[in-house]
């Protein structure tokens, strides 16, 4: 298990890709036993100016996986990739 949260999710409560990406990561983070912060752009200036109309953005330890749609392969490489350091 992950003792911390290795993904962040940068996105707006009113988006809708975001909405999807989040749905298509739920089954990877129950794979992994991971879990994802989920950070609202427009609760945050800078985060907004930084992400604005690339959300939704998914990062894994500060490192970019994939913006606007769900990259799998590249998330589980980063998970497997981050598990295989843990061990």
């Amino acid at each position: 298990m992950m003792a911390m949260a290795p993904l962040t999710l940068y996105g707006r409560a009113w988006c809708h890709l975001c909405d999807d990406m989040r749905a298509a990561l739920e089954p990877v983070l129950a794979e992994f036993g991971a879990t994802v912060d989920v950070l609202d752009i427009d609760a945050d200036p800078a985060l907004e100016a930084r992400f604005n109309e690339l959300v939704p953005v998914l990062m894994c330890d500060g490192v970019e996986l994939c913006h606007y749609h769900f990259d799998e392969a590249r998330v589980r490489a980063a998970l497997t990739a981050r598990v295989a350091r843990s061990v």
